[in-house]
This record gives structure tokens, sequence and C-alpha cells, in this order.
């Protein structure tokens, strides 16, 4: 069910901070348009950090209405306390309008694999709807390691993960560790080729905020095998899978999706716009992926 490109995407901002909730929809047309098949709703692309629980509903309802059922609709559902995650995963789930709750481990308090293990457990026996884990030591300084997700996939309700640690290794460790029918997501554009090379079946993505097209294509040419096509379409994606991190994630997107008419580039403190110096060389990357920007 969840494979594919999907798109981590950003929430729009007002210069005064509120929602933009038209270039919400234009940005979700804009992915369904070009092939994505989900959309990730205020995840840490989306600034997830400062979206309070009223905006996030409001982001789904309005998601929702504009896809109906060209895609899929998963909302962030994790935060750094269990019982914030599972009252969060609770009033989601009732909303009849996700598909799927994405959980990741909780930041900053570094628990035990143990830990991590009774985490998900009480979110996902909360959840009315399916739930994916989503590993990303970069930002969490906790890692969910393959035995953990191993056992975390027999749990009722677990059905996937995002693993953005970008080594075939590791996705192979989880496929072999996993459940039959567990579904292994790359969170990381650079090396999701690869990982579905070694069994991942999809992306949660970055890039495809500016190249959803591209980024579906790749994936489906490296699911059917197309090893040399999916390559070519890389190979012009590659600049961009790269320099769209020269800042955290996700000032350089942000204003990348700026740059292309789609939205405004405000972004909410702690983050701030991209450095001036930055500016020309995720301007070349766009080119580069054959990106017409303003």
């Amino acid at each position: 069910m969840f494979a594919g490109s999907l798109v981590a995407l950003v929430t729009p901002m007002q210069p005064d901070g509120s929602i933009d909730f038209d270039a919400w929809s234009r940005l979700l047309e804009f992915q369904v348009a070009n092939g994505s098949a989900g959309i990730v709703v205020a995840g840490s692309t989306g600034e997830s950090a400062t979206v309070t629980d009223e905006e996030l509903r409001e982001l789904l309802l309005r998601a929702r209405k504009t896809l109906g059922k060209r895609a899929l609709l998963v909302a962030n559902a994790g935060t750094s306390s269990t019982a914030t995650s599972v009252e969060r995963a609770r009033w989601i789930s009732g909303l009849d309008a996700v598909d799927a709750l994405l959980v990741a481990a909780p930041a900053y308090v570094k628990p035990t694999q143990q830990g991590l293990f009774r985490h998900f457990e009480a979110v996902a026996a909360a959840s009315r709807i399916p739930v994916l884990l989503y590993n990303v030591p970069g930002r969490t300084a906790v890692d969910i390691l393959p035995a953990t997700v191993g056992k975390l996939s027999q749990v009722p309700g677990i059905v996937g993960i995002k693993e953005a640690v970008g080594e075939p290794t590791r996705i192979r460790e989880l496929v072999a560790a996993c459940a039959p029918g567990f579904e292994v997501l790359s969170g990381d554009d650079l090396t999701a080729r690869d990982a579905i090379g070694v069994g991942a079946v999809g992306v949660i993505s970055v890039t495809a905020n500016v190249a959803p097209r591209a980024m579906a294509d790749m994936i489906a040419a490296a699911l059917r095998g197309d090893r040399a096509g999916a390559t070519q379409i890389d190979q012009r994606l590659v600049a961009l899978h790269r320099n769209l991190f020269v800042e955290s994630n996700p000032i350089p997107v942000k204003w990348a999706v700026h740059r292309m008419g789609m939205a405004g580039a405000a972004i909410r403190l702690p983050l701030t716009e991209l450095s001036p110096e930055y500016h020309a060389l995720v301007t070349e990357s766009l080119f580069a992926a054959g990106i017409v920007v303003n």
C-alpha cells in the first residue's frame, strides 16, 4: 500500500507566519498531477515542531478534500512524549481523512530500545489506522535498530518504516528482520534508488517537493528493475538530493519551492530563510534537474 514516491510536503506560510491554505491547495494539486503516490503532512519538512494541533487538523482536512482518493494521506503524529503521541494518534485517526500515521522516534530524550518498542506499541494501540515508523537518528539522536524494528513489525497496526539511515546494508537488515509484508521506505533521497535495489518499496522524499515527476519516474523504474532508466533519471537529481540540505531541512527546499512560484518564502523561527550564499547553488541544482524558476 505504501509504495512509490511519497512527498514530505512543505507547509506554505504567509509573511506573518500563518499558513497559506491557497498555496497548500496548489502544492497538493502539483504533487498529484506529477505522480506522487502520497503526501506526508507536517513532518520535519513541513515544520512539524511549529505546527499546532489545530493547524494540523485543518491541513489534513483540506488535503483530503483536495486530494480525494488520488493519493495517500499520511499525518505526522510523533512527539517526544509517549502520552502526547498517543493522544495525537487518537484524534488524527478519528478524522476519517487520513490513511496512516508517521511516527518518529522521540527526539532529544534518547530512550532505550525497550523504551522505543513500548512507545511505538502504545501509539499503535491508540490508532485506528496503520502506523509507519520513522527512523532519523540525525534529528532524534536515537537509532531504532533493525532488531527492534523486527519486533515492532509483529505489532498489530505497525505496517512499515521510513528509514533515513542512508546505507544499503541497513535496508537489507530491515527486510531480513521484519515480518512479510512490512514495508520499508527510504527516507534518504540520495540513496533511495540503491535502497530499492535491496528491498525498499519506495521513498518519502524531500526532492519530490520540487521534482515530483522525476522522483516518481525514477522510483517506478527502480521498482520494475530498470536500473539503467532509474540511474539516468537519478543522475539529473543528484545535485538536488545533496544541495537541498546545505542548511537544515526544510530551509533550502522551501526557498526552492518559492523560486518556482508555488508558495511564499516565509518560514517559522527558529528556522530562517536560506542564506544568500547558497542561493546560486540551489538555483543551479534546480536548473540541472530541468526545473524552471523565477
